[in-house]
């Protein structure tokens, strides 16, 4: 065998367990356009260019047919590569949005690793008490009626705490949905303060032949990027995710 068509096997070999792999993370952990709103472009970069680019490269630089010790050099370059897509999978599953939270007129996305164990387990809500591993869930920041309560939460965020991160404040969407219709936009309304966001969501509805009459405008804020949330007037879930506004 020459060392192209090593090369070559291996690049197929590579970008198909890479494709697989990421394939599967990104179905699961960042629904819509999260990803790219979380900052993977640029961690999908390297980890493709580190397991699917430089592992098959160091494969055509090294391979010989009948070379001593060619199994083990091909070994140690596999190990690497799994190395790579471990380190690689690792990120990404820490960095996929948890759960989204609808904080007082607009949507957060906390990650997995910004939420703490002990958070985690003085979550009131069993749905809250652990990080998902199948996609984010739909919660609501319930702010504290008590005086006392309310003005930890406001010194929190004074101290520029994101309380989004706190599990147990969070309440099922489903039970607070009325309050998220109540605060989202209509379009016309979007149009007026956010044109910018406001064209993006009218060449969708437009592509898509939809009436604005049938989506409201909630904001999402992510790590990389702003996120047009259009919810169903009625129901208030989700029916669609645009990027509007890089940050």
């Amino acid at each position: 065998m020459s060392r192209w068509r090593a090369s070559g096997i291996h690049l197929l070999i590579s970008a198909g367990i890479a494709a697989l792999g990421l394939t599967l993370m990104l179905v699961l952990w960042y629904p819509g356009p999260l990803f790219q709103a979380a900052g993977g472009n640029e961690l999908l970069f390297i980890l493709t260019g580190v397991d699917v680019v430089i592992g098959p490269a160091i494969t055509l630089a090294v391979f010989k047919a009948g070379k001593r010790g060619m199994k083990f050099d091909l070994a140690v370059i596999g190990l690497l590569q799994i190395a790579a897509l471990v380190y690689g999978g690792y990120v990404i599953a820490a960095s996929r949005p948890a759960f989204i939270v609808f904080v007082k007129d607009r949507f957060e996305v906390p990650a997995a690793i910004d939420l703490q164990a002990e958070d985690l387990a003085n979550a009131k809500y069993p749905q809250f008490s652990r990080v998902p591993w199948t996609g984010p869930k739909y919660a609501v920041l319930d702010f504290p009626t008590d005086p006392g309560e309310r003005s930890k939460i406001l010194q929190l965020e004074l101290n520029g705490v994101e309380v989004h991160r706190f599990p147990e404040l969070y309440v099922p969407y489903e039970q607070r949905v009325q309050e998220v219709i109540e605060k989202s936009l209509p379009i016309s309304r979007v149009r007026e303060t956010e044109p910018q966001h406001a064209k993006i969501i009218d060449d969708y509805l437009r592509r898509e032949g939809i009436p604005e009459s049938s989506v409201r405008y909630v904001l999402l804020k992510a790590f990389r990027a702003f996120v047009a949330v259009l919810i169903d007037p009625n129901t208030g879930h989700p029916v669609k995710m645009l990027i509007v506004e890089k940050i």
